[in-house]
């Protein structure tokens, strides 16, 4: 049985992680705060971006644009976003081994020539892949730190460049898209080539009413798409970012209500052991009370 100072030592111990993962546990909350407000800025201009391109799309052949034609599957990227930092629960493993279900059964029969190129966003995942037996395209850690639309521009100019170059013929994206403070779901996203999508006879008509496009469709789908790839890649590291943050508020909930309750059970420990050593004593007293009296 433990003793009372290795019990109070212990005690001290855990009163002391508790104060930490309170702190840790305010940090991520302001932290959430301001993710969560980039975020639900970039949202209704990302959605925008969206619908515009499937407007220029309607009525348009682009079976033979780089961005949107199937190509048979040779190399394909996939970009893994983790985060650069832990102590977020099972929010770094789930992508990781999401992934790696991903490479080893959707991708089983790349052998051959055919390759799986990953791009690492975060320094949990670009750690964790440089020690697998699978080709790294690009490394982009520690980015979380101080996240701007640069990063997102710059990788984004690596993918299109890599993919119209022909490094890869197919490229998705992995991620946490953010749906609570207590939710985050991992999602699987093609980003090139772009998925088209079919349009109702009512958007047609509606469609046809609304705009009319200068110079032409072609032209200005032609300087969009480089920027609409660069706001989705934006998107999805915020919703990222989000959803890190709102995992480590949880995951720091979850320990200090641990440790509350640790203390309270080696509290009532200590107070058994501290009552029984009392007892203990005042027994002995007694005992030894009684010895004097049969002596006399």
């Amino acid at each position: 049985m433990a003793t009372l100072r290795e019990i109070r030592r212990r005690i001290a111990g855990v009163k002391s992680t508790e104060k930490i993962t309170k702190a840790m546990k305010m940090v991520a909350a302001a932290k959430l705060r301001r993710a969560q407000r980039a975020l639900l800025a970039a949202r209704p201009y990302s959605n925008k971006m969206f619908e515009m391109v499937q407007r220029l799309l309607e009525g348009l052949d682009v079976t033979e644009n780089p961005f949107f034609k199937e190509r048979q599957l040779t190399n394909v990227a996939i970009v893994v976003i983790t985060a650069d930092r832990g102590f977020c629960g099972a929010f770094n493993s789930n992508i990781i081994k999401h992934t790696i279900e991903r490479v080893t059964t959707q991708y089983a029969d790349f052998h051959d020539g055919k390759h799986i190129k990953l791009i690492t966003i975060g320094r949990r995942g670009s750690d964790f892949f440089a020690r697998q037996d699978i080709e790294i395209y690009a490394r982009h850690p520690n980015i979380f730190g101080n996240l701007t639309f640069a990063n997102a521009k710059q990788i984004a100019g690596e993918i299109i460049n890599g993919y119209l170059e022909g490094e890869f013929d197919r490229v998705e994206v992995i991620y946490n898209q953010f749906r609570s403070v207590l939710r985050q779901e991992i999602v699987v996203d093609q980003l090139l080539p772009i998925p088209g999508r079919s349009v109702t006879s009512s958007e047609k008509i509606k469609i046809q009413k609304e705009f009319i496009f200068e110079p032409d469709k072609e032209t200005i789908l032609e300087s969009l798409l480089p920027s609409h790839i660069e706001q989705r890649i934006w998107r999805m590291l915020l919703e990222s970012s989000t959803s890190e943050e709102g995992a480590r508020m949880t995951a720091m909930d979850n320990a200090s209500e641990n440790a509350s309750e640790l203390i309270d059970t080696l509290s009532l420990q200590y107070n058994k052991a501290r009552q029984a050593a009392i007892t203990k004593e005042l027994l002995e007293v007694v005992a030894g009370a009684d010895a004097l009296k049969a002596s006399t």
